[in-house]
């Protein structure tokens, strides 16, 4: 993998030296960066052009100027697609990943192959109730943060990964996850029930793993209700960080979903 930045955001991103007609963008989870993805990395690229990214404030996306902001992340994808000559690609989101991939989908629908979302929630119809006590529950995670990074990433990443390897991984990643940039999570809330979703011209997963808080499984199952033509899909064994508790499995999982042609039909008028 190649890390490049475009000069014009503050996102680093990685490319597979190996191309291919389609590519596939993954965008992690918080408190992580690029190598969440490193279980998905060498199976994907005999297929795709793989890209993964640090979200700003982790990993190298640290040094940001004035007006920068999470809530601008799907400007700095584009930026990326266009810098590589990328029209469109699949999109694949853990946790806030899927959040940054739906409004990526929101914003440029005609860049979309297929939109993938695990760990995450519709943010065109988020149940305001749901988002109060799940903006609580974040508020006493920061509060740890804000204390102590490895207290904090002690207690993470027994809620965010269900194996030891897993949990281990994610809390490598997370203790190198600094202080300062956790301000910039906040610009999530821009993102939340600002579009109302129409057809889709392109497929939809949606999913989540059968450990992750019971909350997370209900927030899906909604989605899939409210979208009945999107795949639903619940792994086994895995918490929040599926693609990192059943790497296997996820990847076949999303491979036959972005590789099997699909007919597209409206799941809301």
């Amino acid at each position: 993998m190649e890390c490049k930045n475009t000069g014009r955001s503050p996102l680093y991103y990685y490319i597979s030296k190996s191309r291919h007609r389609q590519a596939v963008i993954f965008i992690h989870a918080a408190f992580a960066d690029h190598t969440e993805f490193d279980p998905q990395i060498e199976v994907f690229s005999k297929y795709f052009t793989v890209i993964t990214v640090d979200l700003i404030g982790h990993g190298l996306a640290t040094k940001t100027k004035k007006g920068d902001g999470i809530e601008h992340t799907s400007e700095y994808l584009k930026d990326i697609l266009s810098a590589e000559n990328i029209e469109k690609a699949h999109f694949v989101g853990v946790s806030i990943g899927a959040v940054l991939a739906q409004d990526f989908a929101n914003k440029f629908p005609d860049r979309v192959l297929s939109l993938s979302c695990f760990g995450g929630y519709d943010i065109n119809n988020f149940d305001p109730a749901i988002q109060k006590k799940n903006s609580g529950a974040q508020r006493i995670m920061m509060l740890k943060a804000l204390f102590s990074i490895k207290w904090f990433a002690k207690s993470n990443k027994l809620i965010s990964a269900y194996t030891p390897k897993a949990q281990e991984a994610f809390y490598r990643m997370n203790i190198r996850f600094p202080r300062k940039s956790l301000i910039y999570l906040a610009g999530l809330n821009k993102l939340i029930n600002r579009n109302q979703t129409g057809q889709r011209a392109y497929p939809l997963m949606i999913g989540c793993g059968d450990k992750d808080l019971p909350m997370e499984l209900t927030i899906v199952e909604k989605w899939h209700e409210a979208e009945p033509n999107s795949k639903l899909v619940v792994f086994k064994n895995s918490g929040h960080l599926v693609n990192m508790d059943a790497p296997d499995e996820f990847n076949k999982v999303v491979l036959d979903f972005i590789l099997t042609p699909k007919k597209i039909i409206s799941s809301r008028g």
